[in-house]
């Protein structure tokens, strides 16, 4: 645990405020004007890696600072407000792109269905955005309408529309995003 939210200091949205002892850091990511990926250290992160390519050798994290994957901002009050996970982006053309945006966009266009985003290695653009959705409608041209409509980038429009039966789901209920990359590369 890196910040708290408790009652005495509390904000709408956040996750709390870094616990004492504990330094942050924030790595510039383009095109994410309001924060970045988080980095942390202090006494309580772990002491490091056990991986099975290295049998019983502890693998501290670089300089003691730990990789959250999170993509975060900070307020002037010190709370944390998580924007997403560095594997929740995609780099298109030099942009970074949050696909959970791109998915909270598409919902509000066509609500009552289920649509997820993945990202795909792109030759020309770095990677591309492939859209699973389960509106029997869905096109690229209303979705490129949609996003300059509201001032949106169309590097943030999904290249490529599947539209299937259902999205494919973990025991958790969560969508299974591994799936859907696989069904995405074929």
């Amino acid at each position: 645990v890196m910040a708290v939210d408790t009652p005495m200091y509390f904000k709408r949205g956040s996750v709390g405020r870094f616990l004492p002892g504990i330094e942050y850091r924030l790595e510039q990511i383009p095109s994410v004007e309001e924060g970045g990926r988080l980095f942390v250290k202090g006494a309580n992160v772990m002491a490091g890696y056990l991986r099975d390519t290295n049998p019983g050798v502890l693998e501290p994290p670089q300089d003691g600072w730990y990789d959250t994957g999170d993509i975060v901002r900070v307020d002037e009050d010190g709370f944390v407000f998580i924007l997403g996970r560095a594997k929740r982006f995609a780099k298109i053309a030099g942009e970074m792109i949050s696909l959970t945006a791109v998915e909270t966009e598409i919902n509000a266009l066509w609500p009552g269905k289920m649509h997820a985003v993945v990202n795909i290695p792109d030759e020309k653009k770095g990677e591309q955005l492939v859209l699973f959705t389960t509106e029997p409608t869905a096109e690229r041209t209303a979705l490129i309408a949609d996003f300059k409509a509201k001032g949106l980038s169309e590097l943030a429009v999904p290249k490529t529309i599947k539209i299937v039966e259902e999205i494919p789901l973990m025991g958790t209920g969560k969508v299974d995003y591994v799936k859907l990359k696989e069904m995405a590369m074929n």
